[in-house]
Parts: structure tokens; C-alpha cells; sequence
């Protein structure tokens, strides 16, 4: 897993800066840096702001005037944020939210112009990839929490976390065909929430369940298709029932849903719920026979573990187990 992240951290461009307040976290301006900051007499605007504590970190997307906007420098800063001490046994989930009406419009098109060169746009897109990635591979849960409109790679971006709560005013779209731009790499997520949120199949799997799924995962690739084919948003209940989304709540419960969900994964291991995560992954590009295969191991490495034998000790005891988190 820390090789894994290692591996992403290399395309970012140094760790991200902190300010420590008691046991708060914040970033400074200096985290978000741009190809021309250093040109401009002002301070950059800080584009996402984080905060942790008590094991619960939170990035805020922080551009509202530009719908949050998933610019270079946009990426390159939640980038930051969510490698800073990424095996840090002190950070135990990240949560991803927006400031303003948009969670985040997608990319920010006047840098996809071609006032840009290709080599601009190439890292846009390698660098808005690597974000995506980072997400699965990383240690610890990563949850977004949407109140209002997600477009394009912001639909990306919701599509890519390990859970996703989203307001019932929430709106979710890909609309890139509408303005000559396929939405190609927020297809690749969309598709791939399917299995990680509602279920996973394999080839092997009992002919009763086989059918269900398949004609389930048939209709979430039919409305996946009809959102990237037509660019029409759809509604939180309509993402809910296909799987970009694990939850819909009023928007005034919104907060208290998501940090008890956080708070819940708190109380776990952090070691065991890092290594069940890398596992789910692992196994859903597997056939059926191969999948358990890999989760025995899974089980038994668990079962070697610290964690793995104080969690089955205090059970016995009937007690509170005490986490090592090794």
C-alpha cells in the first residue's frame, strides 16, 4: 500500500504545507501552488482548505466562483492534501466537500483550449487521472459528501470515492458531449462505481445471482450510457438506485449522516480497515474462484496481525478492543 502511494505521490510536486492549530489542520496558501504563481503579485487563492481531526480529515473545494472547478492547480492541491502523511496511523478518513451551490463542474474549459498546448492538456488530464487512482489506493477511506450539482469530472470525482453522500437537492451530470467533449475519462469511473457501490459479480457466481446481476448492471450501463450519450443530469434518487451514490439524505442531516459514517470507520483498526480496502479492490477484477482465492490470503495475513488477535481476544473478553493499528 505505501509503495502504491508512493508511486502517485511521485507525479506531485512536493508535500503539501501545514499550519497546526492544537489538533486541527490547515492548509496554507503556499500548498496550492500554480505554474504561475510566483508571477503574480498577489496571493493565489487558496483552492481547497483541510482540516483534521480526531482522525477525520476534510478537504473543501474551495473556488465557488468558478464552481469549483477542477482546474490544474485545483487538482494538484486535493492532490496535496490527500497524500499529506498518508500512512499517518493519526488519519483514519477523508472527506471531500465543496464550497458553494457546485460540488465542482468538472474541468476547468479554458484550460482545455488551444491556447493551451497538447502537453498542457496532457497533464490535466494525467494529473485529474492520478487524483482518481490516488482515491482507490489510498489507505483510508475517502468519502464525498455532495450538496448541489456534480458535472463531468466532478461527477468523476464523487464516482471515484469509497462512499458517497449526497443531499436530495444534489444533481449529478456528464454533460462533455454537449459542448464537442466527450466525457471519456469520467465514463471510466462512472462505470466503475457500479460493482464498488451497489454490487460486485463474478463469472463463477451461482446462475440465479448471475442473472440478477447481469440484468442489473445492464441497466445502471444503459443509464451510465444515457447520461454520457445525452449530457442530462439526474437526480440523488435516481444516482442512489444506480450506484454513483450510498446515500441520500435531507440536506440539513447531511453533515451529522457523513461524519457518523467517518466516526463509525474511526473506531476501527486503521491497519485492518486499510488492508480490507486494498483487498475489495484486488478482488473485483477477479473471476469468482480467483477472488476468494485472494481474499483467504487476505484473511489469514489479517489474522497474523496485532489488530487481527486483540479484536478476536477482546470478543472473547467481552471488552473494548484497544487498537494498535499494526
Amino acid at each position: 500500500m505505501a509503495a502504491a502511494i508512493g508511486q502517485l505521490a511521485a507525479g506531485a510536486r512536493g508535500p503539501s504545507r501545514f499550519l497546526r492549530c492544537g489538533r486541527v489542520l490547515l492548509t496554507s496558501g503556499d500548498c496550492n501552488r500554480g505554474a504561475a504563481g510566483a508571477r503574480q503579485p498577489q496571493p493565489e487563492q487558496q483552492l481547497t482548505i483541510c482540516r483534521q481531526l480526531d482522525g477525520i480529515r476534510t478537504i473543501i473545494l474551495n473556488n465557488p466562483k468558478k464552481r469549483n472547478a477542477l482546474s490544474l492547480r485545483m487538482l494538484k492541491s486535493l492532490q496535496n492534501d490527500i497524500l499529506h502523511e498518508a500512512e499517518s496511523k493519526d488519519l483514519r478518513v477523508i472527506i471531500i466537500s465543496a464550497e458553494g451551490p457546485v460540488f465542482s463542474s468538472g474541468h476547468d474549459l479554458k484550460e482545455l483550449t488551444d491556447e493551451q498546448s497538447q502537453d498542457y492538456h496532457a497533464e490535466v488530464f494525467q494529473t485529474c487521472a492520478e487524483v482518481m487512482m490516488l482515491i482507490q489506493k489510498h489507505p483510508v477511506p475517502i468519502i464525498a459528501k455532495v450538496n448541489g450539482l456534480a458535472t463531468a469530472a466532478g461527477c468523476q470525482l464523487v464516482a471515484s470515492c469509497d462512499i458517497a453522500l449526497a443531499s436530495e437537492k444534489s444533481h449529478f451530470a456528464t454533460p462533455g458531449v454537449n459542448i464537442g467533449l466527450f466525457c471519456s475519462t469520467p465514463a471510466v469511473a462512472l462505470g466503475r462505481s457500479v460493482p464498488k457501490k451497489v454490487f460486485s459479480t463474478g463469472s463463477s457466481v451461482p446462475r440465479k445471482r448471475s442473472a440478477l446481476s447481469s440484468l442489473k448492471q445492464a441497466q445502471i450501463i444503459e443509464v451510465a450510457l444515457e447520461m454520457l450519450f445525452t449530457g442530462e443530469p439526474i437526480t440523488a434518487q435516481e444516482a442512489l438506485r444506480h450506484g454513483l451514490l450510498s446515500r441520500v439524505v435531507p440536506e440539513e442531516k447531511l453533515e451529522e449522516e457523513t461524519m457518523k459514517i467517518a466516526q463509525k470507520i474511526c473506531s476501527s483498526s486503521r491497519s485492518v480497515v486499510a488492508m480490507g480496502k486494498a483487498t475489495f479492490y484486488r478482488q473485483l477484477t477477479q473471476d469468482l474462484k480467483g477472488a476468494y482465492h485472494l481474499a483467504s490470503h487476505a484473511m489469514l495475513d489479517n489474522l497474523a496481525t496485532q489488530d487481527g488477535q486483540e479484536g478476536i481476544t477482546a470478543f472473547i473478553q467481552k471488552r473494548k478492543p484497544v487498537w494498535s493499528h499494526s
